[in-house]
């Protein structure tokens, strides 16, 4: 079949649609096909990381290090870096804020080829070692299934914005098997507004992938978890603590990440000496702390389902600590500083992959240090490590993610662990409110944020990042020469449709402009018009925009001048047009209005 024929028989498809299905039941069945694709997708990702890391890890000896991990991690980055660079050709890393830059700035579309390539990356970097989660780049893949189902179709911007709602929530609620996670992740992380005509949909695709994750998978959890210990009240004082030491990590979390990725960024143009660092400093970090390696998932569950001392030892296996019982807090402390900057390490390095996984797997550990420490030092009640790991899980997500609902929600359904669902809240909101007193945004959103560029829930914020301001521009106007006399300047004035007339060099450099009102006294004088010239009635503009303003600048800068019309100049100073006051407003009311719609 050829492309033409392609697109002859979707275009058949469409008005086939059209006439026959109503927008809304569309919606929901796209909505049922976007969930079963995103459970398809993390299936295919878990089952290929698990081949792989069988494959690489089974014939390891548990009671010495292995030197093999300073050779596979190397490997997979360098695997990955050239398959993005030769055959994706595109940036696929960060692909939660990839999700937010296209909800926010472009119009919720995001590539084809995010449908697979986020899959095939991150199942090497993960399965060679990479210290990263799998759960970001299937958000990103099940969301660019959502958007591009959705272009197919032909659907406009709202629904497009449902549908990549669909596809992240479809995403996890399909690999941790947990639906409420996965709408509760969509309106917290995502930011998009939970309007009744988006629920549904989110909902059907939610419920469609874990159904579908059930039959291809099993009933078997990603973690399992058996209490041991109901909870209660006296504890209340340990979970409260808990709570604030997760906000703290998560504080170090958000800005040691942060940090590695500026070290990483001054080589951008240098990928050879990015492998090199990065390889070098994961390679040795995962050679010292084997826990490291890949997503870490069996440590967490190590952590949860230990009853014995020898149990928790497991953790040293394969390391330079093996048979050293005495340093398993000193091991765990050092885990938990040093996963990070291996996350840090994979991702800079060229690697794909996510910091979901990595913020579980900090928060078990912190939850389990913090309870040892607490147990035995008899700082209180006794608190049973393995309820605190759990609950350390929650607290470390939710301030990482400024998630909080996401973070309880999601422990409390891959582990069953809901009669602690008091105490997960306690943890997720103190952690929450520990970590908005020094970060405002999360992970994801801190890059766009810093750029003007991030949808909130705030409606009249929402609206002016959504709208775009290249497509409110007035590109056609006339302008004057700074030598063009009075007269002249009339006959342009009488056909113009602005009140102000730009005066521009031959090279397109904005000089002033000529505003109408500010001339009235001598435009009907004939007599005057040999006398003057555009450069001597010229005034400078109430105020310029640079192409990149925000739009929330914009509407500032408005308000501050009171001004009709005001330029807009592109990096070297040319006129790339004007924008209207009356314009920017009645868009903005418009979509005002489409937001407030259920």
């Amino acid at each position: 079949m050829t492309i033409r024929e392609g697109m002859t028989m979707v275009q058949r498809l469409h008005d086939w649609r059209v006439a026959h299905v109503s927008d809304r039941m569309f919606i929901l069945i796209l909505a049922l096909l976007v969930g079963f694709f995103a459970a398809v997708a993390a299936f295919s990702l878990h089952w290929i990381i698990n081949q792989i890391v069988m494959l690489l890890t089974s014939s390891f000896e548990k009671s010495h290090a292995n030197w093999l991990y300073l050779v596979y991690p190397v490997i997979g980055i360098y695997l990955t870096s050239l398959f993005v660079r030769y055959i994706v050709k595109d940036n696929i890393s960060h692909g939660i804020t990839r999700i937010l830059y296209a909800i926010s700035s472009n119009r919720s579309r995001l590539k084809s080829h995010n449908c697979w390539s986020s899959v095939i990356a991150s199942a090497i970097t993960i399965g060679f070692g990479g210290s990263v989660g799998a759960e970001a780049p299937i958000v990103l893949t099940g969301s660019a299934i959502g958007s591009n189902l959705g272009k197919l179709f032909r659907m406009d911007r709202k629904i497009l914005m449902t549908l990549v709602g669909c596809g992240a929530a479809g995403a996890i609620a399909g690999i941790f098997k947990a639906p409420i996670a996965g709408l509760v992740f969509t309106v917290e992380v995502l930011l998009i507004d939970m309007t009744m005509s988006a629920m549904l949909p989110i909902l059907i695709s939610c419920v469609t992938a874990t159904c579908f994750t059930y039959i291809f998978s099993g009933d078997a959890a990603l973690f399992t978890f058996h209490l041991d210990s109901e909870w209660s009240v006296e504890r209340i004082p340990a979970c409260v603590l808990l709570g604030v030491t997760c906000g703290l990590i998560s504080l170090y979390f958000i800005r040691m990440m942060g940090f590695c990725e500026g070290i990483f960024a001054r080589y951008k143009e240098h990928p050879h000496i990015k492998l090199a660092i990065g390889g070098s400093v994961l390679s040795l970090l995962i050679f010292c702390f084997p826990a490291l390696y890949g997503e870490g998932y069996s440590s967490i569950n190590m952590l949860l389902n230990g009853r014995t001392e020898a149990d928790w030892d497991q953790i040293l296996n394969n390391s330079m600590f093996a048979g050293e019982g005495s340093l398993l807090l000193f091991y765990i402390a050092l885990v938990i500083l040093m996963k990070v900057i291996a996350t840090s390490a994979t991702n800079g390095g060229g690697g794909c992959g996510g910091t979901f996984a990595p913020s579980l797997f900090v928060g078990c550990f912190t939850g389990f240090f913090f309870s040892r420490v607490w147990n035995i030092y008899q700082i209180g009640v006794y608190i049973p490590e393995k309820n605190f790991a759990l609950m350390g899980m929650a607290g470390v997500m939710s301030g990482v993610m400024h998630a909080p609902l996401t973070g309880m929600f999601l422990i409390a359904e891959l582990t069953g662990g809901y009669s602690l669902l008091l105490p997960l809240m306690m943890v997720s909101v103190c952690s929450y409110l520990t970590i908005i007193i020094f970060e405002p945004h999360s992970i994801y959103g801190a890059r766009l944020a810093k750029e003007g560029k991030l949808l909130t829930h705030h409606t009249d914020h929402a609206v002016l990042t959504l709208m775009n301001l290249d497509s409110v521009i007035e590109r056609d106007y006339d302008w004057v020469s700074p030598d063009m006399e009075l007269g002249q300047i009339v006959n342009k004035i009488s056909r113009s449709h602005t009140t102000v007339l730009p005066v521009l060099d031959a090279a397109g450099t904005l000089l002033g402009e000529v505003e109408i009102m500010k001339i009235r006294n001598v435009m009907f004088r004939i007599e005057l018009y040999h006398h003057f010239t555009a450069s001597q009635l010229m005034i400078e503009p109430k105020a310029k925009l640079d192409e990149l303003t925000p739009m929330a600048q914009v509407m500032q800068v408005f308000d501050r001048t009171r001004a009709d019309w005001l330029p807009v100049l592109d990096s070297e100073n040319h006129l790339k047009g004007y924008i209207s006051r009356k314009r920017v407003y009645m868009m903005y009311r418009k979509m005002v209005a489409d937001m407030s719609e259920d």
